[in-house]
């Protein structure tokens, strides 16, 4: 059983996210998180939407500073959120926030996390898509969430699991998971490969 073998891993969650963690302890994992300091988010133009995340969350492992050793197996994430063909990142700033979720608002967008795991001999990357449908808030709904759960922290500026996610999610296709910012079905299936590749 995977959970067994990797008892005999040290697995370190690079992300300061209590979310991303909530959901690795929900996999049964025992794993180590540790913040990293501000990474440039930043990506070259030209990439498809589905290098984007794993191009960052590479960053992210490339920003980790400690030497690995033999046992250990570093994973970083990041989430972007696509709607319209525009790209949303975390939000700038509460107008920022309010932007974003205007336009997710009575619209379906897509949620694409990137997950990059590193050990000493390898690596291995995989993205997941899903795709969201909102209803149409008001203005006063969405000036009630960004005031109340102050989503500056997450992409596209709003968590599903939250109060925007109760009274506003209509549609999901794919993991909810993954809409959370880790894809946890993806992410076990990935770990049984990494650890059984050469």
């Amino acid at each position: 059983m995977l959970i067994n073998t990797l008892k005999k891993y040290n697995i370190i969650l690079a992300s300061q996210s209590p979310r991303r963690a909530e959901l690795m302890r929900g996999l049964g994992l025992n794993f180590i998180q540790t913040k990293l300091s501000n990474t440039d988010e930043s990506y070259p133009k030209g990439l498809n939407k589905n290098e984007i995340p794993i191009y960052v969350a590479q960053k992210k492992s490339d920003a980790y500073s400690q030497k690995l050793n033999d046992n250990d197996i570093l994973i970083t994430v990041d989430t972007i959120v696509l709607c319209n063909g525009e790209v949303f990142g975390k939000p700038k700033d509460r107008n920022d926030a309010f932007n974003m979720l205007k336009i997710l608002s009575n619209n379906t967008h897509e949620v694409i996390s990137g997950v990059y795991m590193r050990s000493t001999a390898k690596t291995r990357s995989f993205s997941v898509i899903s795709t969201v449908r909102f209803k149409n808030f008001t203005d006063d709904e969405i000036n009630f969430y960004i005031d109340t759960y102050q989503p500056y922290d997450k992409a596209g500026s709003y968590g599903i699991q939250e109060w925007i996610g109760f009274v506003g999610l209509l549609k999901i296709e794919g993991s909810y998971f993954n809409v959370m910012g880790l894809p946890t079905q993806n992410l076990y299936a990935e770990l049984k490969m990494f650890i059984n590749s050469k």
